[in-house]
């Protein structure tokens, strides 16, 4: 027998965010679901991705972000997310925008260094200490979009790890010890610790309680700027001084 059904605004029914995710990535998901309220529906896409982090390998998926992008579903987005902090700055933020708007016109779009860009501005913040988990030459390119930003490196340090399957691995310990190292120069105003597949969360606070000034990664700075586009409010427990002085929504 045939039986009747009703329809409603489906998952995404208090807003919905897209994702589009590297194929070798395994710590943006877990780490921005759990900032996400459980009315707003995350969907999310992969794009394929070398195993090792160049400036080639990154420059590659310019190619694939429309398709990657197209295969979110096709409905109403509160914003729509690049999650590769060094993929946007090697294609570029405005051509990563207008690769994603093909298939979803007018959409807002963020990316993890364009976020991090506005949420230095969002806390007064002019010289940075920077961590990296990256090779020199892509960290240099990341160097110079920030200084581009008006932002000055006033400490550094890197891992120097190609394979991302490794930075996913890096401890959290890790993170905190290099973000302390870097982040102890008395004319440091805040950290930011870049790569999605970085983990971080977990270690912000006692970061910032050590050092007293704000501690950003890739991932924090990106899911800020994605709730800020949507309007929405984050889930209870955001970690860090950024969702706590410049709330969602202040940088819209």
């Amino acid at each position: 027998m045939k039986l009747e059904f009703e329809t409603d605004e489906g998952a995404g029914a208090g807003g919905a965010i897209g994702l589009i995710v590297l194929e070798t990535d395994e710590t943006l998901e877990p780490e921005i679901a759990s900032l996400i309220p459980p009315s707003v529906a995350l969907y999310h896409a992969r794009i394929p991705f070398a195993p090792e982090v160049t400036p080639e390998t990154l420059a590659r998926m310019a190619k694939d972000l429309p398709r990657a992008a197209g295969l979110l579903p096709r409905r109403p987005y509160g914003a729509i997310g690049y999650g590769c902090t060094s993929g946007a700055t090697v294609i570029g933020a405005e051509r990563v925008a207008a690769l994603i708007r093909g298939p979803h016109p007018d959409v807002g779009v963020a990316d993890p260094m364009t976020a991090t860009i506005e949420a230095c501005a969002a806390l007064g913040v002019g010289r940075l200490g920077f961590v990296t988990p990256y090779l020199p030459e892509v960290s240099a390119a990341l160097r110079r979009a920030l200084e581009a930003a008006g932002i000055e490196i006033a400490a550094f340090g890197t891992f120097e790890e190609e394979k991302d399957a490794v930075v996913a691995r890096i401890t959290e310990a890790s993170t905190l010890k290099a973000a302390l190292k870097v982040g102890v120069a008395a004319d440091v105003d805040a950290v930011f610790v870049a790569c999605t597949n970085i983990r971080g969360f977990g270690i912000i606070e006692e970061a910032e309680s050590q050092l007293g000034k704000p501690v950003m990664t890739s991932n924090l700075a990106f899911c800020w700027r994605l709730l800020s586009l949507a309007g929405v409010a984050p889930a209870p427990g955001a970690p860090g001084r950024l969702f706590r002085q410049a709330p969602p929504g202040a940088a819209a």
